[in-house]
């Protein structure tokens, strides 16, 4: 019998030794949590994308409590979301734009030519190392294999037709597709932006109507009828200051080739 109260005593005096031991180091080595971090933490969508450019939304919580980012700097949260972290940390915070994806690439299977058939690996990033660059007349045009559609987390751009094309009601501009496409025909632009050149080609005239029947030919014709000087053509291509766009509708009206949205 005094064996075993005495086991007893010692198994209780090691638990209260490990217990206040515990209690110490807990307190010694504890991590002070801001108080505004958590609130923008539980305020953000906490889809975890990346659009931010952190791994997750723990790390813009971080840094917006910081001060090292803006508070609208959320992507997917868009203004409703900024406007209340902007509540949380005290400042003002203005409307943002919001801004979609756009594929700067209209040359579907009815529109663009292919110069032979591919039959390898249905991936964007391998079917751009083979020679031209893959299947498709234009070597700047669309391949159509999903690279952005995979990547994407909101269901917001599909293949469609052999071209990607974005949904714009689900799309939060997260950039990921933007990140994702080999050729980088993929830009954000504002949600409400009426007038885009739908082309990427950098070719001369007479080899982007041999690939393609709606691609830009820089002949400048949009450049000299805008009247707000939008549209600059650079290296055979047009380009839309939206900025300056005043949605006028001259260019797509005047383009011989369609290639304006």
């Amino acid at each position: 019998m005094t064996g075993i109260i005495i086991a007893g005593a010692l198994i209780a005096g090691v638990g209260l030794f490990i217990g206040i031991f515990l209690g110490i180091a807990g307190k010694k080595f504890e991590i002070e949590v801001d108080e505004k971090e958590e609130k923008i933490l539980s305020l953000l969508p906490g889809n975890n994308c990346g659009g931010c450019g952190y791994p997750g939304c723990a790390g813009l919580a971080a840094a917006i409590a910081k001060g090292l980012e803006p508070c609208n700097k959320c992507p997917v949260g868009g203004n409703p979301v900024g406007q209340a972290i902007g509540d949380v940390m005290g400042v003002f915070v203005a409307d943002q734009k919001r801004m979609v994806a756009f594929v700067k690439c209209h040359g579907n299977c009815e529109k663009a030519g292919n110069n032979y058939t591919y039959y390898g690996k249905l991936d964007c990033n391998f079917a751009y190392k083979v020679p031209g660059q893959g299947a498709k007349a234009c070597d700047y045009g669309c391949l159509g294999y999903g690279n952005c559609t995979k990547v994407c987390e909101f269901d917001a751009i599909h293949v469609i037709d052999g071209i990607a094309v974005v949904d714009k009601g689900n799309c939060v501009a997260c950039g990921k597709c933007v990140n994702a496409c080999p050729f980088h025909l993929i830009e954000l632009v504002p949600y409400d932006a009426q007038h885009i050149v739908r082309c990427s080609s950098k070719d001369f005239g007479k080899k982007v109507n041999e690939a393609c029947t709606e691609g830009c030919i820089g002949c400048k014709i949009c450049e000299k009828n805008c009247p707000t000087g939008a549209i600059t053509v650079t290296d055979n291509l047009a380009y839309i200051d939206q900025n300056k766009c005043t949605q006028c509708g001259l260019c797509a009206e005047k383009c011989p080739k369609h290639a304006i949205l």
